[in-house]
């Protein structure tokens, strides 16, 4: 359990720094929406090291491979937003 709460609240301060560091206009509005895209990366990222073998399984992710994550997870929403496959919520 702590390790999801670790991965939840290092996915928070991922989200953040990779919506500063994102380029492009197609950025997430809304404070919410950047949150879980920035946890959804700190998943993603816990997934792929896990995966690899470079974190053990009741371990989460670190800042900087989240934050990594969440650039992946915010490249790909801005894809999504571009192309009308999805619209932004917080655009509207």
């Amino acid at each position: 359990m702590g390790g999801i709460i670790w991965i939840i609240v290092v996915g928070f301060v991922a989200g953040i720094i990779a919506r500063i560091l994102s380029p492009g206009q197609n950025n997430p509005t809304g404070f919410i929406l950047t949150t879980v895209l920035g946890i959804a990366g700190a998943f993603l990222a816990t997934w792929i090291g896990q995966a690899i073998g470079h974190y053990g399984p009741d371990q989460g992710a670190g800042f900087i491979t989240a934050t990594i994550g969440a650039l992946v997870v915010l490249f790909i929403w801005n894809r999504l937003v571009a192309r009308g496959m999805i619209s932004d919520p917080g655009n509207r």
